[in-house]
């Protein structure tokens, strides 16, 4: 699957937000740049037609109780189905949140805000039937911690669904990759774009049920995504 770099002749805002490393980091310390800067430039980018395909898909069969790590703005609050009985939001930008504002009240879905730190989520253990995570785990320190923790709060058969970008199986690809990070993550809210998602998530112990992976048209360093679908094993 390939989604393209311009739209009517214009950069393809799912592209564009690529480029912006996928929103406010979740690492902590956040300056003026990634407090004020960086929840705006995503609000912008990932709107759209092709945005509004991707999120569909990741939040189609969703129902009962959901996590979203990395709410940001709240883009994905008009793709949520009505089987959705509540989303708890986890997210460390207020700029964020005051931006998200509308679409929460426009929601039929209601929405609770419970932190910032997707490495220590303030649940109980098997407390959510779903998690969503949209272009986060690039930015959260440690990405194996918030898996595992995501683990730990879904229900046994539980799903975890995600859309992120991360490492090329192709070396030269990754190579660029490795290099490119350093400078990604102090310029772009600590993102990596050099973590092998679908490794971490089935470390995390999470079952892969569907993992579809593409490029972005446009520099293949910051555009290979993981888009797919894990459940917590039942009986755990």
């Amino acid at each position: 699957m390939n989604l393209p770099r311009h739209v009517h002749g214009r950069p393809s805002r799912c592209y564009r937000i690529l480029e912006a490393g996928g929103g406010p980091s979740q690492t902590g310390g956040m300056g003026f740049y990634r407090e004020q800067i960086l929840p705006r430039v995503t609000d912008r980018a990932l709107r759209g037609r092709e945005a509004a395909r991707l999120r569909a898909r990741v939040t189609a069969g969703l129902s009962g109780e959901v996590l979203e790590v990395g709410f940001g703005s709240g883009l994905n609050m008009p793709y949520y189905p009505s089987a959705v009985t509540r989303v708890r939001a986890v997210d460390p930008s207020a700029v964020a949140r005051k931006l998200a504002a509308d679409r929460v009240a426009a929601s039929p879905v209601p929405v609770e805000y419970i932190g910032g730190d997707a490495q220590a989520l303030p649940l109980e253990d098997a407390s959510v039937d779903h998690v969503v995570s949209v272009l986060t785990l690039c930015t959260i320190r440690a990405a194996d911690r918030a898996l595992a923790e995501i683990r730990r709060v879904l229900r046994p058969a539980g799903a975890f669904h995600f859309m992120e970008h991360g490492l090329s199986p192709e070396e030269t690809v990754a190579r660029w990759q490795h290099r490119l990070t350093p400078l990604q993550r102090r310029v772009f809210g600590g993102c990596h774009i050099d973590r092998p998602i679908g490794r971490l998530v089935t470390n995390a112990g999470l079952e892969l049920t569907r993992l579809d992976n593409y490029y972005l048209n446009g520099p293949r360093a910051f555009g290979y995504m993981f888009d797919g679908v894990a459940v917590k094993p039942a009986g755990q």
